[in-house]
């Protein structure tokens, strides 16, 4: 039979492996899945409209993550989101008159930031902005919009409200 001291130390390593394990998993869930984060370079852009975009959004090119966002704020003379991202360092090599766009993941999901790379032979650099934006496409605008347009397009209505004038 085994030792009280032996059964004891089993349950004591056991127990050390748990707290190990939750404190990863704690540390994943909240994002924070490196302690040594890797190097990275901040670039700016400023968009009309960036609907849901939340910090620590990805950035991505072709599908790939690239950066996160890590500010939004207000420029106060323009009146444009402009959104900070920080670009891990060895994708140094982005074109600067790259485009930037807002996108949504699938129909309902979450928005991130997709940079399309152009052809420029000058690269982004820390404190780069990027010029060419294209905002947020936010649903419940677009079925406004066409709400609207439904409304506005239907003959029947446009008849009667011309019968209506015509009688008065």
């Amino acid at each position: 039979m085994l030792s009280q001291r032996f059964v004891e130390s089993l349950v004591g390593i056991f127990l050390l492996f748990a707290i190990a394990a939750l404190t990863i998993l704690a540390f994943k869930v909240s994002g924070l899945t490196t302690l040594f984060p890797p190097k990275t370079y901040t670039i700016t852009a400023a968009f009309d409209d960036i609907g849901g975009l939340k910090v620590r959004a990805p950035v991505k090119i072709g599908g790939v993550q690239v950066g996160e966002v890590t500010n939004i704020d207000l420029d106060p003379l323009t009146f444009k989101a402009v959104v900070s991202m920080k670009i891990h360092d060895h994708y140094k090599d982005i074109p600067d008159d790259s485009t930037v766009g807002i996108l949504t993941a699938g129909l309902l999901g979450d928005n991130y930031i997709e940079i399309t790379p152009m052809y420029n032979k000058t690269y982004l650099k820390e404190g780069s902005q990027i010029e060419y934006t294209q905002s947020a496409m936010v649903l419940e605008k677009l079925i406004g919009q066409f709400i609207y347009k439904l409304g506005n397009d239907n003959p029947d209505k446009n008849k009667e409200n011309g019968e209506q004038h015509a009688h008065q």
